[in-house]
């Protein structure tokens, strides 16, 4: 039975990397992997050739598809755009639309690259943490919310922290049976000390770990949580926490590993179906100047062959691979430091295709 993946390559550098992805997937395609790729527009490609960043046509592409491949939205030249038609939106509708609620962020120091951390390597040397993100709700997504004219002709921005009981539940869950399959630690990271929103989150988060004994539940509040990233982050296995927390916690957990374009991303619904994307952004200042770091977009589709198609043997050949050209000593610009390698985002992808058809 052929399976499908839908292919965004977004805007920037997003086709670049976007590219070397499709190569290495494709080389399980030449051994016999029945699987083909559906492309569509999303962001501010989705803009500029159907007037809104998450079209019809990409959004029957990307429900029929078994898993979704991204590459990055945006651009200085989409700023002046109504918000509703800015390619952030285009990514905000695409997990409304497909419900991918929990996302997943590893955030993983390769040994080759411990001098590139900004940290000590003795404090980041060994790092392995999972950052689950709630994605869905909370700040981004709850009413009311907007910028009004008030009666005295000042303006008052609005926005809504919202979370409804079930929505942490799932998430919980999801976090709880991560955390059973790696080091049996989960973090949960809120402001419960100021915030009710995430008063719930903690209770609740209490409430489902009597469902799983055998994992150690603690509770971190997020200004802690930050500071802690980056005094002593190996104490963190499994985090979990909401939308907008999520979102500054794994961006900063990335330059622990000494680049955000090494990290890859998950964005799963409750079938597994899911959405595989760097952590980056589209880097417009090197877009189509073939410097884009790939790896974080390769890895994600490592994670998209584990978690989407259950083809853990795959994803492991691609890690190891990744591993692999690591240590020849290959560096794209972002991860390059004296004695190495510089390399284009397109040799990088023939190297991690080069180590993988060897493994």
């Amino acid at each position: 039975m052929t399976q499908t993946i839908a292919v965004l390559p977004g805007d920037g550098i997003g086709p670049e990397i976007i590219a070397q992805a499709v190569r290495v997937l494709e080389v399980f395609q030449q051994k016999g992997w029945d699987i083909q790729f559906q492309y569509a527009p999303l962001g501010g490609a989705a803009y500029d050739e159907y007037g809104v960043p998450y079209p019809e046509f990409t959004q029957n592409i990307c429900r029929q598809a078994d898993a979704v491949l991204l590459g990055a939205v945006g651009g200085p030249q989409y700023d002046n755009l109504d918000r509703p038609l800015r390619p952030e939106r285009g990514l905000l509708a695409i997990r409304k639309d497909l419900n991918l609620f929990a996302n997943l962020r590893p955030a993983i120091l390769y040994p080759e690259l411990a001098n590139a951390s900004t940290l000590k390597p003795e404090v980041v040397a060994g790092l392995d943490i999972l950052i689950v993100r709630e994605l869905t709700g909370d700040i981004y997504f709850a009413e009311p919310r907007g910028i009004s004219q008030l009666a005295d002709g000042t303006r008052e921005g609005v926005n809504t922290m919202r979370y409804h009981e079930s929505e942490i539940r799932r998430i919980g869950h999801i976090a709880f049976q991560a955390a059973q399959k790696r080091n049996k630690k989960l973090c949960s990271v809120d402001k419960a000390n100021v915030l009710e929103t995430t008063e719930l989150w903690k209770q609740i988060m209490n409430e489902i770990a009597a469902d799983y004994p055998d994992v150690e539940l603690s509770h971190m509040y997020v200004d802690n949580a930050a500071m802690q990233l980056v005094k002593a982050p190996k104490q963190f296995d499994v985090m979990v926490t909401g939308n907008i927390f999520g979102d500054i916690l794994s961006d900063e957990a990335s330059m622990l590993t000494g680049s955000i374009g090494m990290l890859p991303s998950a964005s799963l619904n409750e079938t597994g179906k899911g959405l595989y994307e760097p952590s980056h952004g589209s880097a417009p200042d090197i877009a189509g100047q073939n410097k884009a770091n790939p790896l974080a977009t390769i890895l994600s589709a490592a994670m998209m062959l584990r978690y989407s198609f259950n083809q853990d043997g795959f994803a492991n050949a691609i890690e190891q691979a990744v591993q692999s050209v690591l240590k020849q000593g290959l560096r794209t610009g972002d991860i390059y430091e004296d004695g190495c390698q510089l390399v284009s985002c397109s040799e990088m992808g023939d190297a991690v295709v080069a180590a993988l058809q060897s493994i």
